[in-house]
């Protein structure tokens, strides 16, 4: 059983998909606006937030920005909209997951265990990766560069833990997204290119030239081991 937050003002909709949810074991509660969402997240704590984009105050991208400081669970938006404008966007703004509407019920749970899941085994890990100034703490899912804290969402933590694990190595585009998004790679989605773009900025990499997660042309993403002396935010 899981602590799930579900943002959604179609009343029909959220009763619907929560009666969904708690059949197949979750514990569910509902929120019908955005400032009740923030305020709920920060105050319960979930284990996963279901958040729609469209909302009667404010959206579901300024719902993501505003708790993305005060809490790290995972974030699933709903979007009306199937377009890649809407589905980039949330996973900048710190969303670790998409599921376009009208959503069938079991697709969207499917995407809710693959996220709980990885959440789950996550924080029962103890180990830890230090390469130079970067140092990840997986049970806490903590990243420092020297002793700076660096905040990141789910997914960004779960990318650069699964690149830094296999430092040196080249990992497989498709490898990626089955292991950190738990879904084959279409060749259209750019969830994981998103992602690493955002690490690097947040990790202090050169954007024009990258040094530290580095794309290998035709094959996929590398976490160097040498380049992680000295980093400067």
């Amino acid at each position: 059983m899981a602590k799930i937050l579900l943002v959604e003002d179609d009343h029909r909709l959220a009763s619907l998909t929560s009666d969904f949810l708690k059949e197949n074991g979750h514990e569910v509660r509902t929120v019908d606006n955005g400032n009740a969402a923030i305020n709920q997240i920060i105050r319960m704590q979930p284990e996963l937030v279901i958040l729609d984009v469209m909302l009667p105050d404010i959206d579901g991208f300024t719902v993501c920005k505003h708790i993305r400081p005060n809490y790290s669970g995972p974030v699933l938006f709903l979007t009306a909209k199937d377009n890649n404008f809407d589905q980039v966007k949330g996973l900048e703004l710190g969303g670790d997951d998409y599921v376009v509407k009208p959503a069938e019920p079991y697709v969207l749970l499917a995407r809710v265990g693959a996220l709980l899941r990885r959440a789950h085994t996550a924080q029962s890990d103890t180990s830890v990766i230090e390469l130079g100034v970067l140092r990840l703490v997986h049970q806490a899912r903590q990243v420092y560069l020297g002793d700076t804290n660096i905040e990141l969402t789910t997914q960004e933590y779960d990318l650069l833990w699964l690149l830094a694990s296999n430092a040196g190595q080249v990992l497989k585009r498709d490898d990626i997204y089955m292991r950190v998004l738990g879904r084959e790679y279409d060749g259209l989605d750019r969830s994981i290119d998103i992602r690493v773009c955002k690490l690097r900025r947040k990790l202090g990499d050169n954007l024009t030239n990258p040094q530290r997660l580095v794309t290998v042309w035709g094959k996929g993403y590398m976490c160097t081991t040498t380049a992680w002396e000295n980093v400067t935010l």
